[in-house]
């Protein structure tokens, strides 16, 4: 006795041949019924469904990113207390040092609001990726860390979606600090290319220097100290600079340091950018000389170096 829907055993016959259309029979418990396909007898259609998309790793990558950058983004929209508070001060900057030290520093060649508007964007953008730091910081007190690891993401994506935040920030902010700029007098005298390309050199210097504040927020202990050790770096680095005095006025030890700052060259290239260079000599330094090499040079390193640093930390942490 042959079992149901198996397939008859071909025999030679001159008959017409059987349809396709599926015969029925009376259920049984015996066995499963099979559905029948249209061109041969007992033939399963089980197990038939599409198959999924496939991703590849690059795809999961960019799309676990670009997830992680929406949810901060949606913190900014949800808290603009921090959007204000990150704006006011280089407002309050602008206006202190343009308006009540303006008169008071002299610059050869220039006049002082064109001088300072190049150091005040460079300080914006150095500042706004504390951000970065302070947010590591916080997740990982709160435990947000520990929630991202039970979820199918790629353990970069969370340090990628925080420093891309920062780079929205600081593209908001730069936006209002060009419009008080030119409320003081600020002007650009340069082509609207190089102003989009100093425009551009700010932007991605504060996304590389994020990933350095990424890296501080990791490595303290509490949120609570991430305001004064990244204050222990920034401030030497934006006021021992070029950004507010020129270099020249600076006693012996404190000028080299701020000719081989790289927020020194940063501002240099970007007052090259924008036309307000004014007719001050040039330091005769490497670094002042070329300060838009000097600054891709410098993106170049901090990324190579404090990415990798940044995943490898964020792996050790979050497997505590």
């Amino acid at each position: 006795m042959t079992p149901r829907h198996a397939a008859a055993p071909s025999e030679p016959s001159t008959s017409a041949p059987t349809t396709s259309e599926p015969t029925t029979s009376a259920p049984s418990t015996s066995a499963p019924t099979t559905i029948t396909s249209g061109s041969e007898r007992g033939e399963s259609r089980i197990g038939t469904l599409p198959p999924l998309p496939t991703w590849n790793p690059l795809s999961l990558w960019y799309s676990d990113g670009w997830t992680v950058t929406k949810r901060n983004l949606i913190k900014i929209k949800r808290s603009p207390d921090m959007l204000v508070f990150a704006v006011i001060q280089p407002i309050m900057f602008v206006l202190l040092f343009s308006q009540v030290y303006g008169g008071a520093i002299a610059v050869a060649g220039s006049d002082y609001t064109q001088f300072l508007m190049a150091g005040i964007f460079a300080q914006t953008v150095v500042f706004g990726a504390t951000f970065s730091g302070a947010a590591m910081a916080l997740d990982l007190k709160e435990g947000i860390i520990d929630r991202f690891r039970s979820l199918p993401m790629n353990a970069s994506a969370v340090l990628i979606g925080r420093t891309n935040g920062d780079l929205v920030l600081n593209t908001i902010s730069m936006v209002i600090m060009m419009a008080t700029g030119l409320a003081v007098g600020w002007r650009v005298t340069s082509s609207p290319l190089e102003f989009l390309a100093g425009v551009g050199l700010l932007l991605l210097f504060g996304y590389a220097f994020s990933w350095v504040m990424a890296l501080l927020g990791m490595s303290v202990k509490s949120p609570e100290v991430i305001n004064n050790a990244s204050f222990l770096v920034l401030f030497p680095l934006t006021f021992v600079s070029n950004a507010f005095v020129p270099i020249e006025t600076l006693p012996t030890v404190l000028r080299v340091f701020a000719e081989w700052n790289p927020v020194s060259s940063l501002v240099q290239a970007v007052r090259q950018l924008f036309g307000n260079l004014g007719t001050a000599p040039v330091p005769d330094i490497w670094t002042m000389q070329n300060p838009i090499l000097t600054v891709l040079g410098g993106i170049t390193v901090m990324l190579l170096v404090f990415v990798p640093l940044c995943i490898r930390k964020f792996a050790s942490i979050s497997s505590r």
